[in-house]
């Protein structure tokens, strides 16, 4: 198997090197192969990722991602927006589900369109005005559709979107509904607000959340709450060859480089390359030691702790060799 390794910028290079190490000891055949992109390698050679390092990524089966900096400039384009797209990573699963230090009681996945939307950077910019051009195909949203009722968790879906105001969300809305039926998947609908507000009132009610891009991102950060906050929460970019796992949370450059940055989501999110490349057994080990390093509240700054992120993987690293 052959992985390739992009910690990207700030705490990306800090969280990763935790998952990297916990790859070799957990997968020892396996190939890691490190490419230097992101923000950081821009301002030092004027390109944050070249042809050649997406061909590299390519030859991969998929990729182990950090974070990244995306900057406001217009000759900028973000790495993983750019990856996702070279790669056909058309499906965004975020899940989150409770551990021993949720504040409730949650076990829901969101389904992200990943591949359109306001994300696309269709914009026409004047000195007075920025227009911003939304994209929402049928294609796309069915597909999406198709995953979300894959989900193993599957009892209800519930489709979030916008269609009381939106066009494109009420096509959204008619796609998903269109792959349910013909599933015989049960479902519900759903405007975005009332979402965001039922997400914090009563959590527990949803398993299988599908919506677009722009609706997902927000969404999803604010499930993280949920949990325990970003450090916790893992994620896959999906398509129909390669498969990209990061961390939600971005490269928080006021804390990188202070050894302070919870490796958990990385972590969780190589879980999640595991499974998806049929490593069960592996992905329990790491599963079982992200909860014995919770329930020992081995916490780093942003869970109430005083443990630094070597601490944490050095804990990690013990209770998955002791499993080998």
């Amino acid at each position: 198997m052959k992985i390739a390794i992009l910690p990207g910028d700030g705490i990306g290079k800090e969280v990763i090197p935790v998952a990297f190490d916990m790859l070799r000891l957990i997968l020892p055949g396996a190939e890691l192969v490190q490419v230097d992109v992101g923000y950081e390698r821009f301002r030092r050679e004027g390109k944050a990722m070249t042809e050649e390092d997406i061909d590299l990524v390519r030859s991969c089966d998929c990729v182990l991602f950090g974070a990244i900096t995306t900057p406001p400039k217009r000759d900028y384009r973000s790495v993983i927006l750019t990856l996702r797209s070279e790669l056909g990573l058309y499906a965004n699963i975020r899940p989150f589900k409770s551990s021993a230090i949720s504040p409730f009681k949650v076990d829901f996945t969101i389904y992200r369109e990943n591949s359109e939307d306001l994300y696309l950077g269709l914009e026409d910019v004047t000195e007075d005005e920025v227009r911003s051009t939304r994209v929402i195909t049928k294609k796309a949203s069915e597909r999406i559709a198709r995953m979300a009722c894959k989900n193993p968790g599957l009892k209800k879906l519930t489709i979030v979107h916008k269609a009381n105001v939106l066009k494109s969300c009420a096509l959204f809305r008619d796609c998903c509904i269109e792959v349910a039926e013909g599933l015989m998947v049960p479902y519900e609908e759903m405007l975005v607000d009332a979402m965001a507000y039922n997400l914090i009132r009563c959590p527990s009610r949803y398993d299988t959340i599908v919506t677009t891009n722009l609706f997902g991102d927000i969404l999803s950060d604010e499930a993280a709450a949920l949990i325990g906050g970003l450090g916790l929460s893992p994620s896959a970019n999906i398509g129909d060859k390669y498969a990209l796992f990061e961390p939600v949370h971005g490269s928080a450059p006021d804390i990188a480089g202070k050894d302070v940055a919870n490796p958990i989501a990385a972590v969780l999110s190589t879980k999640m390359l595991l499974e998806w490349a049929g490593k069960r057994e592996e992905a329990e080990k790491v599963q079982r030691a992200v909860d014995t390093i919770l329930q020992e509240r081995i916490f780093t700054p942003d869970l109430g702790g005083i443990y630094k992120t070597s601490d944490v993987k050095h804990s990690l690293l013990k209770l998955i060799e002791a499993e080998i």
